[in-house]
């Protein structure tokens, strides 16, 4: 058998000529190295139907033909001449009289469904159907042309996509966050939604996808700040693994912060890795007072037992406002509450987690922006607003949802921490505004 999947002209043309020797499909197929079905699904789907009659005899496929009992009074040939009373003898009448029934000649819906190669061809003024190989290869050509370019999509279909997707593209929501929370709007895939997208098909354009526009540039190697080494002994990166083993139901909560302008306000940001959820808490200075009275806030906050259940072991960079450990371990009474290790110098890495979550905090304040212009209530909502956004790694499931599976819904509410609908996530800096 031949293993091209498609037929070719010459095939086409032995087709035809196989088809006027009255051969059988599985005779033809024989000779060109076919299957039988391809040979009849290629004559099925490339007939092509002719109105035309018989030598001498014009086209006329009406049932009652040769007993029609109207003698030129339906159209104007009819009434002329010679042809007058002969109404059955012309072609043209089917197109006016009401009491045409169109008559298929029986052979055309079984094997081989065309007239090639019929024996009454000389004499059937019916509809003929016919298989030619040329009209055949260029509907083939054609379709196949088709296929390759343009977008199988209706009108009326786009316009239902463009409505449900390109509002929430505007708010800065990812097309996979869009299509996993409105299944019941959304018929195509993620895939298929990109490349519509992409072909300028919605009112929302590739700018208003941050990570399709382009990916952000590698950051520099940034200098190694300087920090008290002492705090470090006992508190490495190779202790945190160390710790790790041997207690390894522990979760783990990384710490860093997020600059606008030098010497201006930041975030300090906690990310809890399990769940995914992270917080952020503005601080006027850098500097490792603050972060301090951040940590007893919320041991104050949380109480001793819920405390330890999130932050009882944490990693920080090597940033001078982690350099007090022992400030953020003890309670005012000495108590041990969590502990504190450091990854690697210039090893941001060891705790991708957290720095990878950073990004969702530039979609809404973008790199050297003054963070003094916003308040700590601002924070709370951007942090809700990206906390409530569904992630891939998460079963498409938001960090709140999952620290509300982990921890329970208390701990949420006791920080505040709320969570915004699907549709109503917004990832822009209108947020903030």
């Amino acid at each position: 058998m031949n293993k091209n999947k498609h037929l070719v002209y010459d095939e086409r043309r032995r087709i035809r000529d196989g088809l006027d020797a009255s051969s059988s499909f599985k005779a033809i197929g024989r000779s060109i190295g076919r299957d039988c079905t391809t040979i009849s699904k290629e004559v099925k789907s490339h007939r092509v139907f002719e109105k035309k009659g018989a030598p001498y005899r014009p086209f006329n496929d009406c049932q009652l033909r040769k007993g029609c009992p109207h003698k030129g009074d339906i159209c104007s040939e009819c009434s002329r001449g010679k042809s007058r009373n002969l109404c059955f003898s012309c072609g043209k009448c089917t197109d006016f009289c009401k009491d045409y029934i169109k008559e298929v000649c029986p052979h055309l819906s079984k094997p081989p469904y065309v007239c090639n190669g019929c024996s009454s061809l000389n004499t059937c003024t019916l509809e003929k159907c016919f298989y030619k190989p040329r009209e055949a290869q260029q509907e083939y050509e054609d379709v196949r042309s088709e296929s390759r370019s343009g977008f199988n999509l209706t009108e009326s279909e786009l316009e239902q996509l463009n409505n449900v997707i390109s509002p929430l593209l505007k708010k800065g929501q990812s097309l996979h966050h869009i299509i996993v929370n409105n299944p019941d709007s959304i018929s195509i895939c993620e895939k298929t939604a990109y490349i519509y997208a992409d072909n300028g098909l919605f009112e929302a354009k590739n700018i208003d996808m941050p990570r399709k526009v382009r990916f952000r540039p590698r950051k520099k190697k940034s200098k190694e700040l300087k920090v008290d080494k002492a705090c470090r002994i006992g508190r490495t990166f190779e202790d945190y693994n160390k710790y790790r083993e041997d207690n390894p139901s522990v979760p783990v909560a990384e710490l860093d912060s997020v600059e606008g302008i030098k010497g201006g306000a930041v975030l300090l940001t906690i990310h809890f890795v399990l769940p995914k959820l992270q917080i952020a808490f503005l601080r006027k200075t850098n500097d490792s007072k603050s972060v301090t009275e951040i940590f007893n806030y919320l041991y104050k906050r949380l109480g001793e037992d819920n405390y330890k259940k999130i932050l009882s072991l944490c990693l920080a960079d090597n940033g001078t406002e982690f350099s007090d450990p022992t400030a953020i371990e003890c309670n005012g009474d000495g108590v041990i509450k969590s502990n504190v290790f450091y990854c690697d110098p210039s090893s941001p890495n060891q705790k991708g987690a957290c720095e990878n979550n950073h990004e969702f905090i530039r979609r809404i304040i973008p790199k050297h922006t003054d963070l003094d212009q916003y308040t700590q209530n601002q924070i709370n909502l951007m942090m809700d607003h990206i906390n409530s956004y569904g992630r891939p790694e998460l079963g498409d499931k938001s960090p709140y949802e999952m620290f509300e599976f982990y921890y329970g819904r208390s701990i949420l509410d006791i920080l505040g921490i709320h969570k915004i609908p699907a549709n109503e996530i917004i990832l822009k800096p209108e947020l903030l505004r």
